[in-house]
């Protein structure tokens, strides 16, 4: 099954033919009777980065990242500043030969893990169903079958398969 991308042999705004070759009238837009032509791909970015779809999903985004750094960096920090500041507190034994600098130590690590896991947890129930939605609205839009992103998201029977 092959895919094409949309996106693919899009040219940049404004670098179409340098002798304005295909525009219908100098200021680009259709003459009276013509057909509008189909949106350039800088106008479906433009139009899908100021839709409410676009600007939920980076809400999504910022406010599971955001916090999870700022709690990962300062769990870095912290473990850092207490390496250095409290030698004698790090070198106290915990069971055996390990002692509380290496039980933070493993503990970075599994905080690295975890925080992978929710972080693709999050993306997989909070995002990617959204994201999706918007991929396929962008891609109709691109072939010219797709709804207005900014009067609200197109009928979801033209979906792929499974959808």
């Amino acid at each position: 099954m092959r895919l094409d991308d949309p996106w693919y042999e899009a040219s940049a705004a404004g670098w179409g033919g340098a002798d304005g070759e295909g525009d219908a009238a100098s200021d680009g837009t259709p003459g009276p009777g013509e057909p509008r032509p189909a949106p350039s791909a800088a106008e479906i970015y433009l139009e899908v980065h100021r839709s409410a779809a676009f600007r939920e999903v980076r809400r999504r985004y910022r406010r599971f990242v955001a916090p999870a750094a700022l709690a990962f960096l300062l769990w870095y920090l912290a473990y850092v500043v207490a390496a250095t500041t409290a030698p004698g507190l790090m070198a106290r034994p915990v069971a055996g030969a390990v002692n509380v600098a290496m039980a933070a130590g493993l503990g970075q690590f599994l905080t690295t893990f975890l925080l992978t896991w929710a972080y693709a947890r999050h993306a997989r129930l909070r995002r990617d169903r959204a994201a999706l939605d918007l991929r396929w609205d962008t891609q109709e839009m691109t072939r010219g079958l797709g709804p207005d992103l900014a009067n609200g998201p197109g009928p979801r029977t033209t979906r792929g398969p499974g959808r």
